[in-house]
């Protein structure tokens, strides 16, 4: 049954503040990439949900909800537009903003989104966004209470609704009449994207608030661990810093299966980590639903802290000191390819190409690994094909973090030239690799050179 969805009432752009920017802007030089950064903010009334009668979270993922509750809300809307319309195609990516860190963290960097002329819109969905996590709290308004301090979410149990306005707001059918965070663009679809917390809650939005609202006209759920998130937390959030009895490889397993009836694409990118988690709740690939996963990769990865540090480091958030040790495989070209087929799938019907899953064997199931300890089958980017390093998401601790970041052991210097001989044969191999990854549509060409001059760098001198 279909459900009403109220609309937001919009302001902005939303200048000023302390700071004088937006928290998390992106690091591009978005106007030189001909695109708008703006920023605004939006209010109305959020509905809750509950299992309706009878109802029970089954495996399947068919999970029947009805409303439970209102409550008034304001967040904001972080857009990257194109300033030229001629660029925009059509689609609006609308991403759940991951709030585990205590803040806001999203991905403004794809030079997919910009070089495909998508817009992006980062929505503050979640209670902690904005309130942030004890002992320090470095959410939007205690960054920047000039600018944030009016901003409030009362529970995550509002969250789903609040996505759906906001999706309602930057969509083809969005109210005129009030401050338009498109600009006026004809958007034809919104595709919903969330990472990893946010891929959980969307996992739930898919199976539950999907059929009702019918808000969204795709999904992306990248590094999910194959579970929805919960639909009524109360005063509750997720602090992955409060101890847990269960260990991190049983608090994140797997336990439900993603609809496939809603006639909209839903696509999953994970690494090596989620593959584990997701390996008992694996689907098919089908018309409507594309799940890849690759080899060697992590949840978090060293090149993608480091990055994400460096806006960290602008907005002068406190963070932990950057790990050592972790994972050195970026997933983060894979994002850009899904990006790149997701639109494709949109408007040509065309599914992304299905690519091999990650080997397991074993009672109870484990990855299988080849001669380097590397992960057999699954997406293999060129660092995995012609490695240099061991690198998996066998963590280095048995905490959370170590459990996020994977590992990476450097092969020794003599190992590395009897595979190779040369650091010429080696970059050629290399890159043959790198050629097979595009041909398989899991790598965008221009990530080849980047790829490239990072593995000259780690060849042993």
């Amino acid at each position: 049954m279909a459900h009403t969805v109220s609309s937001p009432t919009v302001s902005g752009p939303i200048t000023g503040g302390k700071r004088g920017w937006p928290f998390a802007a992106s690091m591009l030089d978005v106007k030189a990439l001909g695109y708008v950064e703006a920023e605004y903010f939006l209010e109305g009334e959020a509905t809750r949900y509950r299992l309706a009668p009878g109802a029970e979270l089954t495996r399947d993922g068919h999970w029947e909800v009805e409303p439970a509750g209102t409550a008034r809300y304001r967040t904001r809307i972080l857009v990257y537009r194109p300033a030229d319309p001629a660029r925009f195609n059509g689609t609006v990516v609308l991403t759940w903003n991951n709030v585990t860190a205590g803040y806001d963290l999203f991905g403004a960097e794809s030079l997919e989104l910009f070089d495909g002329g998508f817009a992006l819109a980062c929505l503050t969905t979640q209670k902690v966004g904005i309130e942030g996590l004890p002992p320090v709290p470095q959410g939007l308004a205690a960054w920047d209470p000039e600018r944030y301090g009016s901003l409030s979410i009362p529970s995550d149990d509002y969250s789903y609704d609040i996505f759906t306005q906001a999706a309602r707001a930057v969509g083809k059918d969005r109210p005129r009449g009030t401050a338009d965070p498109m600009g006026g663009l004809p958007v034809e679809r919104v595709v919903a994207q969330g990472a990893s917390q946010s891929a959980g809650r969307l996992g739930t939005y898919v199976n539950a608030i999907q059929p009702l609202t019918r808000a969204l006209d795709g999904f992306m759920l990248t590094i999910y661990f194959g579970s929805g998130a919960a639909l009524e937390v109360g005063d509750t959030v997720i602090n992955i810093n409060v101890p847990q009895a269960q260990s991190p490889s049983a608090r994140l397993r797997g336990s439900n299966l993603l609809r496939q009836n809603l006639g909209v694409p839903v696509f999953v990118v994970n690494s090596e980590l989620e593959a584990m988690a997701c390996y008992e709740v694996r689907q098919p690939d089908g018309p409507l639903f594309c799940y890849w996963e690759s080899a060697g990769t992590c949840h978090v990865s060293a090149q993608g802290q480091r990055d994400r540090q460096a806006r960290l480091d602008r907005d002068q958030v406190r963070t932990l000191p950057l790990a050592q040790g972790i994972n050195r495989i970026p997933i983060i070209p894979l994002y850009d390819a899904a990006y790149h087929h997701m639109q494709a799938w949109l408007t040509t019907g065309t599914p992304p190409p299905s690519q091999p899953k990650v080997e397991f064997a074993g009672d109870p199931p484990e990855v299988g690994r080849d001669e380097h300890g590397i992960a057999r089958g699954g997406i293999r980017l060129p660092q995995a094909d012609v490695p240099v390093a061991q690198n998996s998401a066998i963590p280095l601790r048995d905490d959370i973090y170590a459990y996020l970041g994977g590992s990476s052991h450097p092969f020794p210097a003599e190992k590395i030239r009897d595979l190779y001989g040369s650091k010429d044969v080696f970059l050629a191999k290399f890159r043959e690799a790198a050629a097979r990854s595009v041909a398989a549509g899991v790598l965008m060409p221009r990530d080849v050179e980047p790829l490239v001059a990072e593995a000259a760098e780690g060849w042993p001198e």
